[in-house]
């Protein structure tokens, strides 16, 4: 298996869960921390025309930086170019991890999704 990167945030719960079952499977990895150096708007774009995903699955809805005023309706009111580029300069609006090996992803962390893609 190619190696995997991942991009996530050490504080969250669900990127260390999703970290702990990749090292368990032995997967090699390598961690991005999404809020330093989150994936430019061409891995999105490459993330979403996989098919497996829409745009607003890409979006961390539980995060502080979408609650935070106007953000929602902007987001909304933004065309699927424009979005990628302003979540690719805003990690903490993109729901994590994303894990991909250059040509699969998985968004967010389910153990049956993992095992279909990285088991």
């Amino acid at each position: 298996m190619k190696k995997l990167t991942v991009y996530g945030y050490m504080k969250c719960d669900t990127c260390r869960r999703a970290l702990k079952w990749l090292e368990a499977h032995e997967c090699d990895t390598e961690f991005i921390d999404i809020t330093q150096d989150p994936p430019n708007a061409a891995t999105l774009g490459a993330l979403l025309d996989t098919g497996d995903y829409q745009l607003k699955q890409l979006l961390n809805t539980s995060g502080r930086a979408y609650r935070e005023p106007g953000v929602k309706d902007k987001l909304a009111a933004m065309g699927r170019d424009e979005t990628l580029t302003y979540l690719a300069g805003e990690g903490m609006l993109i729901k994590r991890p994303i894990v991909t090996d250059g040509t699969r992803f998985t968004v967010g962390f389910r153990e049956t999704a993992f095992d279909a893609a990285w088991g």
